[in-house]
């Protein structure tokens, strides 16, 4: 994995910048004189005049989360980006959660195996294993947890201000409303069944709440962890959370990445991740991914990716903070900062390993004058090739 290494992004006086506004239409394209909207236009500079290297139908790689339905409770709210709102998206699907204080996310369990990465606030999780041990962690910003397929949990936001984090899910068709809830299963259990299970009077089961009333509801802020823990139970040997931002990163002259799989965080079995940073001007280098689709989530700034599709095909999308992309299966591309901070984003796959194979060093392993005959370069470019595990294109 590598940047390619760029400078600072400077405007000069009275200059529009590319995500701001279009000032005008490009010369040979004439002006859409109908209905349009002008903000979408400025977003997405690369859809409204892409680049002469764009070829063919390739679909929409790009959702916003601001254009997905909220769904809100008496303790926060959600929303989703799945296969559904971004049809490309076969091999994950997002969930953004935010919890209020002592906002919990009720107990529940999933056919789909979750991940998640903290981007706000704090929260505390709990867990239960097929050994019978039982988890519980609080964890902040740039932290992960993983609960495998059928891992009972919950989620509570924290003082002062709860949380609010991205879910990932290992299949693109994934709902929230099809969570296994606590409350929705005793709803559609018999009384005197539950009265039997749990060796308690029917009576017990009088006032259950609905689960349209609990799913995320207000709840009050837990005292310590020490005060969670369950007296006379085991508590379980698998470590369900992870401490991503504390990992070492790969330093590149144009960014950073911390890369999170299996062989750091061995319950994630499912979704791998990297943590991508590209300082303004910094482009992730020309690549793919030889594992799986690769899932995106934009937390900060603005880029552009450019993607190939093989068969003569090629499209550019733009992107922001909130925003979700997608690159199908070994399709290559590249992700250039356009902003004048910092970008960073998320890349999830579908796998219990991270992989990607760079152009750069591609080339640079394979003899030099078969390189030389397919493209007809000349040996300046030959000799700018690094053999480099993380190369730095210039």
């Amino acid at each position: 994995m590598a940047f390619a290494a760029g400078g600072t992004v400077a405007l000069a006086a009275g200059q529009v910048h590319a995500h701001d506004a279009i000032a005008s239409w490009p010369a040979n394209t004439p002006r859409d004189p109908g209905p349009h909207d002008p903000t979408r236009e400025a977003q997405n500079p690369d859809i409204v005049d892409p680049p002469a290297t764009d070829s063919g139908t390739l679909p929409n790689l790009r959702f916003s989360f601001s254009d997905a339905h909220v769904r809100k409770g008496s303790g926060g709210w959600t929303r989703q980006v799945t296969q559904r709102e971004l049809g490309i998206s076969t091999t994950i699907a997002g969930v953004d959660m935010r919890l209020n204080a002592g906002g919990i996310r009720e107990l529940h369990w999933h056919k789909e195996g979750e991940w998640a990465y903290m981007t706000f606030g704090k929260a505390r999780v709990t867990a239960f294993d097929t050994d019978g041990g039982w988890f519980v962690d609080d964890i902040g910003v740039g932290d992960l947890w993983y609960f495998p397929p059928g891992i009972p949990h919950s989620i509570q936001g924290l003082g002062p201000d709860g949380c609010e984090f991205l879910l990932a899910f290992d299949d693109g068709g994934f709902d929230e409303d099809s969570t296994f809830l606590l409350s929705d299963w005793f709803k559609h259990i018999p009384p005197e069944i539950l009265a039997k299970n749990f060796s308690v009077p029917v009576s017990s089961f009088a006032k259950l709440p609905s689960p349209d009333d609990e799913y995320i509801f207000a709840g009050r802020v837990p005292g310590s962890l020490a005060a969670d823990a369950i007296k006379g139970a085991p508590k379980s040997k698998r470590v369900f959370t992870h401490h991503m931002l504390a990992q070492a990163p790969i330093v590149a002259p144009g960014g950073t990445v911390r890369i999170t799989d299996s062989s750091t965080f061995p319950v994630s079995k499912t979704i791998a991740a990297a943590l991508v940073e590209i300082a303004p001007g910094g482009m992730r280098e020309l690549h793919w991914h030889p594992n799986n689709d690769e899932w995106q989530y934009y937390l900060e700034g603005e880029g552009r990716m450019g993607v190939f599709a093989s068969s003569g095909q090629a499209r550019t999308f733009d992107y922001r903070a909130g925003d979700v992309g997608y690159v199908p299966f070994a399709m290559g591309h590249y992700i250039e900062n356009t902003g004048i901070g910092p970008l960073r984003f998320l890349e999830l796959f579908k796998s219990d390993y991270y992989a990607d194979i760079s152009l750069n060093q591609w080339l640079a392993s394979t003899p030099r004058e078969l390189v030389a005959q397919h493209l007809q370069l000349d040996d300046a470019f030959l000799s700018a090739l690094s053999l480099k595990k993380n190369p730095v294109v210039k």
